[in-house]
């Protein structure tokens, strides 16, 4: 299996291992927001970054903001930013290799 799959022409996905769930950028389309991509799904390079908020375990309490995650992808790995709200934040490590759920699957 490799790190990201295309889903369409324009849209990629990748697992994120700090908020243990899917990203997708958008590349080589007319619309915004649109994304740079090396063409390679073993090892991936997109620019700029990405940054996903959302509402998840890790998110603010109190009023506080959703949680962030903020990451470069370069050469297959995921440079998390310190501006991450996951345990991951300031941490480079691998993109996993791109598992399908399916309703038999443990994770």
């Amino acid at each position: 299996m490799k790190p990201v799959i295309k889903q369409n022409e324009e849209l990629l996905r990748f697992h994120c291992p700090g908020c243990d769930a899917q990203h997708a950028i958008q590349h080589g389309a007319e619309d915004d927001p649109n994304w740079s991509w090396n063409g390679s799904l073993e090892k991936p390079t997109f620019s700029p970054s990405v940054l996903v908020t959302y509402t998840g375990a890790d998110a603010g309490r109190d009023g506080a903001p959703p949680a962030v995650c903020h990451s470069f992808v370069t050469d297959g790995r995921i440079q998390f930013l310190g501006d991450c709200t996951h345990a991951l934040a300031g941490q480079t490590v691998d993109l996993p290799e791109w598992i399908e759920w399916s309703p038999n699957s443990k994770s």
